[in-house]
């Protein structure tokens, strides 16, 4: 009684009390059929076991806006123990936080233990290191990070749980965050990237106190592991939505020096090779085509690389000698530094490599490069680069051309092609050093 009356007395920030409201499906309009399977069949099984379980945060989020999920995430009051042995198809993972992944079919289906309140250890900078405590679906839902993200759905009866305003929230385009927003981005720096990408995703407007600090706090995302970093811009970027979240970037006003990768996509133009390259990563998403990582990378990371490129030829280097070696020097703070894993970085550093070699269009050379397994996203980068100034236009054309010719059109284009380039030709053997024979007289 104590704690209704509190709340009514002093409620929530902006009068938003932490009250739940059940919203039934006459209201939300998502029914059981509308959820992946998998997910629909996590939930069952709990019920059944005996345990709360509910669909929630972002599949809930995106039904109500008709987005399709990518993913589905389970909450419930069951240990992540007692979902390991209930689900035959299943393994406990994470430190900081244990959760569940559930296989069901193709699908996995991650499941998490209510979180509670208590016991968080945090360091000196205020961030959670390590959080295995359990509560109560209210105190889970006090845990989570915007008001959008606090939603549970249940399948059986279809409805929807809402402990902080999440549906109002939606329904204004507005996020939120859930609490004070400078002590949660203390907690976790990484809230801040989430906030850009979400509130690029999905239009939000991001609410004036949730965007506030995030200038102020962004600099502690340096402090954050380069893999977890890295792992969160990669959502930003193939988000489908990464031209708006760059927006967004500069709205928030997050400043330079968090993340080489942040840095060259704050610096770049509108008109610059990585803008086209998102613009057209985000249109194959939206359309449900596949993308490449690497390809992306090595777009929005050449205007620093080639300028590296450049200097080394002033230098005297030869083309591609100095790609070889501006890669060189690249590839140590791109794989350690940077946190990009190694199968990102190689194909970025092909796509690289074959650059110079389309300059040479005499001879059998071009044939061979034709028939590299790397050709086509070699050339589509060649293209990208003529398209926005870094590459010659006609240079572009004449691989367009020579790549949908037939055998006796490719000859001819090659004989008659500018010579290639100097020092370019055929490797000189070095002439072989004569024996010397010492004759021993009898």
């Amino acid at each position: 009684m104590l704690k209704k009356w509190l709340h009514k007395v002093l409620p929530g920030k902006h009068g938003r009390g932490v009250r739940k409201q059940i919203i039934p499906y006459a209201e939300h309009r998502i029914g059981a059929d509308m959820i992946s399977f998998a997910a629909e069949k996590v939930v069952r099984r709990l019920h059944n076991e005996g345990f709360q379980a509910y669909v929630v945060g972002g599949a809930v989020r995106d039904l109500l806006i008709g987005l399709e999920p990518k993913d589905y995430d389970v909450a419930t009051d069951a240990t992540p123990e007692q979902v390991r042995k209930i689900f035959r198809r299943s393994r406990i993972i994470g430190r900081r936080f244990q959760i569940v992944h559930v296989m069901v079919g193709p699908e996995t289906i991650e499941v998490t233990t209510f979180r509670g309140g208590g016991n968080v250890q945090q360091n000196e900078h205020g961030r959670i290191m390590k959080d295995n405590t359990y509560g109560s679906i209210e105190q889970d839902a006090e845990r989570r990070d915007f008001t959008c993200n606090a939603l549970y759905y249940d399948p059986i009866r279809q409805e929807i749980l809402d402990f902080h305003h999440g549906t109002a929230d939606i329904r204004a385009k507005k996020l939120v965050m859930i609490g004070n927003p400078a002590a949660r981005y203390q907690e976790d720096p990484v809230r801040i990237l989430r906030a850009v990408r979400l509130s690029g995703k999905l239009g939000f407007e991001v609410e004036k106190d949730t965007a506030a600090p995030i200038a102020a706090y962004a600099g502690r995302l340096k402090q954050e592991p380069v893999a977890r970093l890295f792992d969160e811009i990669m959502k930003v970027l193939f988000s489908g939505y990464a031209v708006q979240c760059l927006q967004q970037f500069r709205k928030l006003g997050l400043p330079e020096g968090i993340h080489p990768l942040l840095d060259a996509l704050l610096k770049e133009s509108s008109g610059g090779i990585a803008a086209k390259a998102l613009e057209n990563t985000d249109r194959r998403l939206r359309a449900d085509k596949s993308v490449s990582v690497g390809f992306v990378l090595a777009a929005v990371l050449w205007p620093q690389f080639e300028s590296r490129w450049q200097r080394k030829i002033s230098d005297g280097m030869k083309p591609a000698a100095a790609m070889n070696a501006a890669i060189n020097d690249f590839r140590d703070d791109i794989e350690k530094g940077w946190g990009v894993p190694q199968r990102f970085s190689a194909t970025m550093r092909e796509i690289w490599q074959f650059q110079p070699s389309f300059e040479h269009r005499r001879g059998a050379r071009p044939h061979r490069l034709l028939a590299q397994s790397r050709f086509r996203a070699a050339y589509d980068f060649l293209v990208l680069r003529s398209e926005t100034g870094s590459a010659d236009a006609e240079l572009a054309k004449w691989w367009t051309a020579f790549q949908h010719a037939g055998e006796e059109e490719r000859n001819g284009m090659t004989a008659s092609a500018p010579q290639n380039p100097e020092g370019s030709g055929k490797r000189r053997r070095r002439p072989k050093k004569k024996k010397l024979v010492v004759v021993i007289g009898e």
